[in-house]
Formats: C-alpha cells, structure tokens, sequence
C-alpha cells in the first residue's frame, strides 16, 4: 500500500515540481531526475563509447594529451562531428579538455585502457546493439535466431561438439580477453594450492588455467571443452610452455561424462551461459567425476549482487536472450541447484568486485 500511495505521488506534475523548489527535497529530486535521464540516454552514452574504441580515441591518448587534429584527423572524422564526439565522450568522463585543444584521458577512460577484456567486450557488442534495434522483435523471435546467438554457436545448436574450430575461435578470443578480469578475483578468493589436480570445465583456450597455473606450480591441470576450443587450448598451451603439464579433454558436458581423477572442479562463467536443464545435467556430471571431499568452484556475475542489480537481469537478462541460451541467476539459486545435484551446502567466497564474479564453494559428501 505504501508503495502504491509513493507512485501515485510521483506520477503527479505537482508533486514533482514542488520537490524540486522545496529546498530540503531539491538535492533527492535533482538525482533522480539525472539517474531517470541516463536510463533514457543509456543507448546513447553506449554508442559515444563504442566510437571511441572503434577510432581508437583513448588508446592514441595512452601517452598523453592531444590536438583534435591529432586525435582525429579530418580523413577519420571531419572537424565538426569530431568535436562532437569528443565533447560527449568529456561528458561521459571518458576524456577530459586540458586546454583550449588538448585532449587527454578522463578517469574512466583510463580506468578502461587498464582492463583489455572490457576493451574487447565493447567493441563485440556491436553485434548486440545490432539485435536491441528492435527489441521486441528480438523478444518475440525463436530463441537462436538472432545475430548474437550466431556468434555463439554452440548456444544455438542442439550438437555443440560438432561446431569446429573456426566457427568457435571469436568467441574463444573474446572469452580469453575477458577472463583476465576475473582469474585473479577468483584465485584471491579461493586458495587452490590446497588441492592435487583441478578439471576447469568449459575452460576455453586456458586463460584460467593459466593463470592458476601460477599461482600454484604444483597443481595438475586438467581442461575439458568442445573439440574445437580444446584444439586451441592446446596450442595456448604449447606456447605458454605448460603443454606437459596440462591434460585437455575434448568432449559435450551435456553428453560425454567428466573426466575422473580431479579433486577441484571449476566452472568459470559457464552456468549463466546455458538453460536449467543443461546446468542441471552438469552439476550432476561434476558430482559424479568428484571424488567425496572434491570441491567444485563456480565463479561468474550473479542476479540480485548488492550494488549491482542492473547488470543481473537487466544487462544479463537481455544479452543472453539475444545469445540464445542461459539466464542470470542469484547466489541462492546456483545454491538450490548444488545442492540438488548432492553437494553440501555451498558457501560464498567474497571477491573484492562481486559485479565481476561472485564465486561459490560446494564439496561433495
């Protein structure tokens, strides 16, 4: 009833223009005026950054400030628009005017050079943007026929093992570049050195892996994936000079049994990715290759994080829609579901940005 009575109030022009002139009410009205503006605006703000990244604009400021000209030549952009993207991106704290002509970067620009994966991300969402054109088309659509879920194919086939290693290795990039962002919040969260071997499950080209890989040189490394990314895996691998250390089994989680022999099982932003009765049918794979007292690890952005509520079901919600399979789901669901599969009862690991990952421990009876 209260909330009820609260929207009827700010429905009403009178009320919203006398809580603006009311001195004591001015400041609350004057921020939610902007927060209501910037999801109005949103789109807009996400493409002034998509045309930063696609120019160029904030890495050709990594050393310092610039001209316009320099910045943006007239055979990039002619003078008038480029003013005009550079203005908004100083609105959006992405570059800031140092001087009458001298660009540089804005703390969030330079927040952004520091984190490649959100680089990358950027400019693949494109390919989303390109499906919101018409969002309740997309909506109303068959799930899978979109052009996200067509860069994601193994989201849009009931065979994702036969999709080969060309048509997986976008994605296994995009993937590599974002899962730097989280590897360390992971690995800070959860000490592996207290295991003998770890299986990282839908674990791509290895980036995980690598990086526990140092942060525990006496851990067996094993990685399972689809035969296409697994090829790729193993050339990372080779590279990196870990290919002796390393086992990688190529399979389909949602057919082919895990690979035995790991005490620690991570599954790395693999859950949100699939529909229920996949998730399902996997925590009960992982169960079975454990051992009793195997740990299983899943790490990735939850629905319902404090702080960070929009990127859960609002963000999430909608990009994995598009991508044709998966939903974003809260800590206590992901809990209901390990448990069901026979783990005991999963705990939390606090991560310093939860946005990021959020990461839950359950060991097997």
């Amino acid at each position: 009833m209260w909330r009820d009575w609260r929207n009827r109030l700010l429905m009403s022009p009178r009320f919203q223009r006398a809580a603006a002139a009311f001195p004591l009410t001015r400041p609350l009205a004057r921020r939610e005026a902007r927060a209501l503006f910037d999801v109005v605006a949103g789109f807009v703000y996400s493409q002034v950054l998509l045309s930063c990244v696609r120019l160029g604009v904030l890495e050709r400021l990594r050393d310092g400030p610039l001209t316009a000209a320099q910045l943006l030549p007239a055979e990039t952009l002619a003078p008038a628009p480029a003013a005009t993207l550079l203005r908004a991106a100083a609105a959006l704290e992405l570059l800031e005017l140092r001087s009458a002509d001298r660009w540089a970067l804005g703390a969030r620009g330079a927040a952004l050079l520091g984190n490649p994966g959100v680089l990358a991300m950027i400019e693949h969402h494109a390919l989303l943007y390109a499906d919101l054109v018409d969002p309740l088309a997309m909506l109303r659509a068959p799930r899978g026929a979109t052009a996200l879920a067509r860069y994601w194919p193994y989201a849009a086939t009931a065979e994702p093992g036969q999709v080969d290693s060309a048509a997986t290795r976008a994605y296994t990039q995009l993937m590599s570049a974002s899962q730097g962002l989280v590897a360390e919040e992971i690995l800070d969260a959860y000490d592996v050195r207290r295991h003998h071997r770890v299986l990282d499950v839908g674990g791509g080209d290895g980036t995980f892996l690598r990086a526990l890989a140092q942060r525990a040189p006496r851990l067996q490394l094993g990685l399972f994936d689809l035969p296409g990314v697994a090829a790729q895996a193993e050339e990372r691998f080779a590279a990196a000079g870990l290919g002796g250390r390393v086992t990688i089994a190529a399979g389909d989680f949602d057919r082919d049994p895990l690979p035995p022999g790991a005490d620690l099982i991570t599954l790395v932003r693999v859950l949100h990715d699939h529909d229920d009765e996949r998730v399902d049918r996997l925590l009960a794979a992982a169960y079975a290759a454990l051992p009793s007292g195997g740990v299983l690890l899943v790490a990735e952005p939850m629905a319902g994080t404090q702080g960070a509520e929009r990127m859960g079901d609002a963000y999430f919600g909608l990009y994995l829609w598009a991508m044709g399979s998966g939903r974003p789901r809260t800590a206590p669901d992901l809990a209901e579901r390990l448990q069901r599969a026979g783990f005991r009862r999963p705990r939390e690991r606090r991560t310093r940005v939860p946005l990021q990952t959020r990461v839950l421990v359950a060991r097997r009876p």
